[in-house]
């Protein structure tokens, strides 16, 4: 981002958890609020007007909510980063949202700090994920749907992990364990640019946006 602010957008419903977002990010030199939406179609008018970098979306809102809002707003050119708000209890909704390209997830009950760092972190490019909620999450992503709809989730990601390498496999799935770069080319013995290299052929080959994604195509080929 260089010496330039990452300028985010705060989509909530409720007013107040808005303030208090705001209060957070504009208390930071290198962060700025620049806009605010309490419902889907008001953050796809925010964002197409702002250009923020960051966008943290509440999943349920009255209205449209923030999955079908996320799908829209990836779908811009040169799209945000989206960073999804949840409550253990919309769990489905978040699985969708990483589905379709956010590039991670928090509790609402986040401290603060916590917060300020997953911004930084998805505005580079990097996922971030609420540790307290992964394990949740992955149980909704394995959890108990039809048999029929897990089999063929599962079928169609063998098949396009399969048009990977064995390099791009393993890398594929030291990213579905949380390991960073560095951690996966400390694994592989291979250096860091490798790495970026693996995941920038294995974003193309299986036609996904950022490696949550291609960790959620891990698991399902596992389930």
């Amino acid at each position: 981002m260089g010496n330039e602010r990452v300028r985010v957008v705060l989509v909530d419903d409720e007013h107040l958890v808005r303030m208090a977002l705001r209060l957070i990010v504009d208390g930071e030199p290198d962060l700025v609020v620049v806009g605010e939406a309490a419902d889907g179609d008001a953050a796809v008018t925010v964002v197409g007007e702002q250009r923020p970098d960051v966008v943290l979306m509440d999943v349920r809102m009255p209205g449209r909510d923030g999955l079908s809002a996320t799908e829209e707003i990836l779908r811009l050119p040169e799209p945000p980063r989206i960073l999804v708000l949840t409550t253990f209890d919309s769990d489905e909704m978040v699985l969708g949202a990483l589905r379709v390209g956010a590039l991670g997830f928090l509790l609402k009950d986040t401290p603060p700090p916590r917060i300020l760092a997953a911004i930084r972190t998805v505005a580079t490019g990097e996922p971030a994920l609420s540790p307290a909620a992964t394990s949740r999450l992955i149980a909704a992503a394995t959890g108990p749907h039809s048999s029929d709809a897990r089999r063929a989730s599962r079928e169609t990601a063998r098949d396009l992990l399969a048009t990977l390498t064995d390099r791009e496999r393993e890398t594929a799935n030291a990213i579905a364990e949380g390991l960073s770069n560095t951690d996966v080319a400390r694994r592989l013995d291979i250096t860091v640019a490798t790495v970026k290299a693996h995941t920038s052929s294995m974003l193309a080959k299986l036609g996904v946006e950022n490696r949550v994604q291609i960790a959620l195509l891990v698991r399902d080929a596992e389930g």
